[in-house]
């Protein structure tokens, strides 16, 4: 049967779309990789094939050679290519260590991060860094730019990210292009907006830095956020 005969919940790449890739069968996995069929073998009746030719599964696909997949009836180079690149990328990431993820924590920390790249800028840049549960960045989100007194920062826009990728806490950064880095009342009042949101969602709004020309402000130490505890630490 053609994957286009089957009812759309079932087919490899709708269902990847639906439910993410983890929710595919080795067989869909393999499909995806395969993409088309030949003659009267859909995609994933050459995935079958190919994983019949593994007793011990998975695990034996690093060890093929690419004649091992060009012998099933269908599979030629490119395919057989493409099913081996797979695995060859599974194998490296295995063993290839992960960074470091950059720590933020304290006011200064995340300063540091932004003082370069914002201090010079003409417009403003509205920022925000998703926290992990250890205290680590997960992402740098670009949020909006203009400026917060023209355009408002609205919440869905801030914490999109942060629900999508399970942030635990979040950390807004903007910058003044006059250099003056104090907070104006928009500010203030922006900031409190999103903490309440964030309260709602379960994540935490550590502190909003405004960066100007080599200086900050940290509305969290300067006890600008409701609620807040105050000081430039993050790990209390």
């Amino acid at each position: 049967m053609k994957i286009k005969s089957l009812p759309e919940c079932e087919r490899p790449l709708e269902k990847a779309r639906a439910g993410g890739i983890g929710c595919l069968s080795d067989a869909e996995l393999l499909a995806v990789l395969i993409h088309t069929g030949s003659g009267k073998k859909s995609s994933l009746n050459l995935a079958e094939e190919v994983l019949a030719l593994m007793d011990d599964g998975l695990s034996e696909l690093g060890s093929m050679d690419i004649s091992d997949l060009m012998g099933i009836d269908g599979i030629g180079l490119s395919k057989a290519v493409a099913i081996l690149a797979a695995a060859e990328l599974g194998r490296r990431m295995a063993y290839t260590p992960r960074s470091p993820r950059m720590l933020a924590d304290s006011s200064r920390s995340v300063a540091d991060m932004f003082m370069e790249k914002l201090r010079y800028e003409k417009k403003e840049y509205f920022k925000s860094l998703l926290i992990n549960t250890k205290g680590e960045v997960i992402f740098v989100d670009d949020i909006s730019v203009g400026g917060l007194s023209s355009a408002m920062v609205h919440p869905r826009e801030a914490f999109k990210n942060a629900v999508r990728k399970s942030a635990a806490s979040i950390i807004f950064v903007h910058n003044h292009p006059s250099g003056d880095p104090q907070p104006s009342e928009a500010d203030v009042e922006t900031t409190n907006r999103l903490v309440r949101c964030g309260s709602m969602l379960g994540i935490d709004v550590l502190d909003h830095l405004v960066i100007g020309d080599g200086k900050y402000v940290s509305m969290r130490a300067e006890g600008l956020i409701a609620g807040g505890s105050g000081g430039e630490s993050y790990m209390n």
